[in-house]
Order: structure tokens, then C-alpha cells, then sequence
């Protein structure tokens, strides 16, 4: 058994040549001149603690494999397992030190983990860090990989996670809609199209409907999910399988699946997998839908509750903070403003992740690091996005019940509920009359004789004015 270093660095070289490293640190020579090769964003990968945790699934899966093959020691295999299992409970994450936007197709990021993993398991093996002649980084943890099937299916590992955590958090924002639909649904106000009257409907109407429209991207990310379960794993360099053992692939994956529990797959045709990155143009753009919508749902709350006198002051947002450094009393939508925000960033990052997908040239993508970042990104701030609009703005909501209901009174809109009454020329007519006036379209229909005031009455009730009904609740007008 070898001695700890009692030196405060070592040496570790590399094709290139010898360096220093601090002895305390578990990463290693490939490592060290990826930090200073990539100076670029000052964000490290460890920043995304799933796909830390996704590639020590795959090192300790593929780890598994050999060792059934007979490719790899039982000794090692236990080694590389246990440092695997450190990961995967949250330790040495800050060993995680390259840049997320790197060259070389994500090959720092696989010899940053190969590098951590092998270290580690020197030390549980009684080894100092460095001694790879007892087991090493690309011998031992990198055995019958490549980076180019280790990274993307350890993106697509990453992501099956984040999707699943943004996939609860637009469930937790849809019922923060649909308790307000419940708490508004007799609430009677104007709809609009175009910024215009339209006709009658319920504030939980318009609430219900963000909580559908969140539930039908809840469904769409579900489908975007299952086609990351498909992995590369296996393909090695370019899909070939070179170096693998010919049943490394089934049993790589069948060792993926018991730990991470993901319903995974071994892609039908290795090289395709290899090159294609669809999955993540698909998942991009689900992700850029749940964004529009998102985005478009926080304007609503935006210009409903504008104001407070001034706006269309429909419904009153919690106020947070104050809003001006030189209004006094100013409180503005702070919550869906940073939610639009976070939709405009996202709409950008799918244009990012195109252009990258669309770069892939022959057998490999070069590019999947501004990938893995953009998507990443994306579906971190959706998911917290959502949480916080939930927390700090919907659930807090308030509705303006008098101002809608005299707004849905002097409206001339609900002259469009008269059409089937009195026809639509009259209800022109009535229209027109109304607005030049500034009266009522009901004042203005009794005055013209054109229906009696229980008719009125009758047809004006907001349970008749925001659903189909018969047409026989009023005698039509001959």
C-alpha cells in the first residue's frame, strides 16, 4: 500500500507534457488545461448537479459491465463504484471545475469525471491520487468508452431529470390557476380580442384557461422526454462500437437502468445516434412553447391588473416591493416581468441549440456543450420560473368584482349576445347608438322597443351570457 504524498503538489503529465497540481484537488493534468484553454463563462459544469450525478451513473454502470465481461478487476469495479456512489450522493461536486462552454465535444467534461472518479478510487483503494498505475483514468474508468457516447447520454440522463422537475413545477403554478378558476368562476367580466370588447365571460373562465394551456405542455414535455431515453452508450468513437466488447452496450444499459431508474434504451443504429442531436432540437423547442405560453399568460396578469386607476385594474397582484425610487406608493408586476424574462431567454437558447444541432458535421457533433448549457439552462429557470409566479403572485390574487361588473354593464359588447334576438342589423344599430351616446346597449334596446326588459333580463344573466345556451330563453324578435 502506497503512502499518501505528503507533498502540497504533484505531478501528472499528459500527451502534451508534465504539470503541477495541488495536491488536494481530485481532477487532473486533462483537467488543469481544459480550465485554461476555457476561460469563457465562469460558470463550471458542477453548476448542474444532475449531470455530475448522470455521468458517475454512466462511469459506474459502465464499470459494472466490464466487470461482468471480465474486462475489469473486482477490486477496481468496487473502486470505481464506491467513488461513483460519492457523486451520486452530492460529494466532490466542486472537483467539477470546467468551463460549461468548452471545446473538444465535451471531452473535458468526461476527463474532468474520469479523472475525480479514478483519484478517488486510488484513495479508497489505499492509494494516493496520481498513481494511476493502480488504476487509471482512461484504462480502468474510461474502458470501452468514448467521450462521444459518455456525453450526450449523459445529457440526455441530466435532462430526463430536469424535465421531470419542471414538469412538477408547472403542475404546482396549473393548480395555483386552477384554485383561482374555482375562487372567480361566478365572477362575471368582458372578455376582449384584439384589445377590444368582445363578449361576457367569468374571471375563472380566464383563469382556467392557463391552467389547460400549462397542462397540455405538461403532456408535451412528457413526449419530448421519452425520446432522451435513447442512448449512444456502446458506440464509442463514431458508433462502430471500436474497442467495446460486443455485449457491452446490453449490459451497460440494463446497469443504467437499475441505477438511475430511467426507462433507457440502446439506440437502434449506434452511428446515427452519434451524430444526431434531434432530440435536443425537439426538446428545445417544447421548451420554447412552454415559454410563449408562459410569457403570454404573465402579460395577461400584467395589463389585467394595470393601473391601479388608470389601467384595466381587474384584478389586484400581491405586492412584493416597492416599485419606483421616485413614485411614492408604486408597486409594480415584478413577478410575471422576471417570468417574461426567463421566456425571452429560453426563445434565445433554442435558437442557440439550432444552430449548434444544425453545425454537426459527419459523424459528430462538436457542439453539444452550448447544447447541454442552453437546455439546461432553459429548464432550470422555467421550473423556478413557475414555482415563483405560484408562490408569489397567482396564489395572492384578487379579484375587482364591482369594476367588472360595471364594465361588463356599460360595455357594448354584450349587444353580441342580442344577435340571435334581434338580428344583426339591429344589434349594429344598437351598438352604434350606445357608443355615440355613452348609454347602455340595454337602455338602448328597451328604447327602441326592440325587447321587453324580462327578455333583457333574461338573456343579460351572466349564466346565459358565457356558455352556449338555447336560443329559446327569449322569444326571437319576428
Amino acid at each position: 500500500m502506497s503512502t499518501p504524498n505528503p507533498n502540497p503538489n504533484r505531478i501528472e503529465h499528459d500527451l502534451i507534457g508534465e504539470r503541477e497540481l495541488p495536491n488536494d484537488v481530485y481532477y487532473g493534468v486533462h483537467t488543469l488545461r481544459a480550465l485554461e484553454n476555457f476561460p469563457i463563462t465562469g460558470t463550471a459544469i458542477s453548476i448542474y448537479p444532475d449531470l455530475v450525478r448522470a455521468l458517475a451513473s454512466i462511469k459506474k454502470a459502465a464499470a459494472l459491465a466490464n466487470r461482468d465481461l471480465g474486462l475489469l478487476s473486482e477490486a477496481h469495479c468496487q473502486a470505481i463504484g464506491a467513488a461513483c456512489d460519492e457523486l451520486l450522493a452530492g460529494r466532490l461536486h466542486e472537483q467539477f471545475v470546467v468551463d460549461v462552454i468548452q471545446g473538444g465535444a465535451g471531452t473535458s467534461t468526461n476527463m474532468n469525471a474520469n479523472e475525480v472518479i479514478a483519484n478517488r478510487a486510488l484513495e479508497l483503494m489505499g492509494h494516493a491520487k496520481g498513481e494511476f498505475q493502480h488504476l487509471h483514468p482512461n484504462e480502468h474508468v474510461n474502458l470501452g468508452q468514448s467521450t462521444n457516447d459518455v456525453y450526450p447520454s449523459a445529457l440526455k440522463i441530466a435532462a430526463w431529470h430536469g424535465i421531470s422537475d419542471l414538469i412538477a413545477s408547472m403542475a404546482y403554478l396549473r393548480a395555483a390557476f386552477e384554485a383561482k378558476a374555482e375562487e372567480f368562476k361566478d365572477v362575471l367580466k368582458m372578455g376582449r380580442t384584439q384589445l377590444q370588447d368582445a363578449v361576457p365571460m367569468t374571471l375563472g373562465q380566464e383563469f382556467g384557461t392557463y391552467a389547460v394551456m400549462l397542462g397540455e405542455d405538461e403532456q408535451r414535455l412528457r413526449e419530448a422526454q421519452q425520446l432522451i431515453c435513447e442512448l449512444n452508450m456502446g458506440a464509442t468513437a463514431i458508433g462502430t462500437g471500436i474497442t467495446a466488447h460486443p455485449d457491452y452496450a446490453a449490459k451497460v444499459i440494463a446497469h443504467l437502468r437499475a441505477i438511475t431508474g430511467i426507462p433507457l434504451a440502446t439506440a437502434p443504429n449506434l452511428i446515427e445516434a452519434t451524430q444526431d442531436c434531434g432530440a435536443f432540437v425537439q426538446l428545445s423547442g417544447v421548451l420554447k412553447r412552454v415559454a410563449t405560453k408562459l410569457s403570454k399568460s404573465c402579460h395577461d396578469l400584467r395589463l389585467l391588473s394595470s393601473g391601479p386607476r388608470a389601467g384595466f385594474g381587474e384584478i389586484n397582484l400581491p405586492a412584493v416591493q416597492a416599485g419606483s425610487s421616485i413614485m411614492p406608493g408604486k408597486v409594480n408586476p415584478v413577478i410575471p416581468e422576471v417570468v417574461n424574462q426567463i421566456a425571452y431567454e429560453v426563445i434565445g437558447n433554442d435558437v442557440t441549440v439550432t444552430f449548434a444541432a444544425e453545425a454537426g458535421q459527419l459523424q459528430l457533433n462538436a457542439f453539444e456543450p452550448v447544447i447541454a448549457h442552453s437546455l439546461f439552462k432553459s429548464v432550470k429557470h422555467l421550473s423556478a420560473g413557475c414555482r415563483t409566479l405560484a408562490d408569489r403572485c397567482v396564489r395572492g390574487i384578487s379579484a375587482n368584482v364591482q369594476r367588472m361588473h360595471d364594465t361588463v354593464t356599460h360595455s357594448i359588447g354584450i349587444v353580441t349576445a342580442l344577435n340571435p334576438y334581434i338580428g344583426y342589423a339591429h344589434a349594429t344599430e344598437v351598438a352604434q347608438a350606445a357608443h355615440a351616446s355613452g348609454g347602455s346597449v340595454y337602455d338602448e334596446v328597451l328604447k327602441r322597443g326592440l325587447m321587453t326588459r324580462e327578455q333583457l333580463d333574461a338573456v343579460l344573466r351572466p349564466e346565459t351570457l358565457t356558455r352556449p345556451v338555447p336560443l329559446d330563453l327569449a322569444p326571437k324578435r319576428s
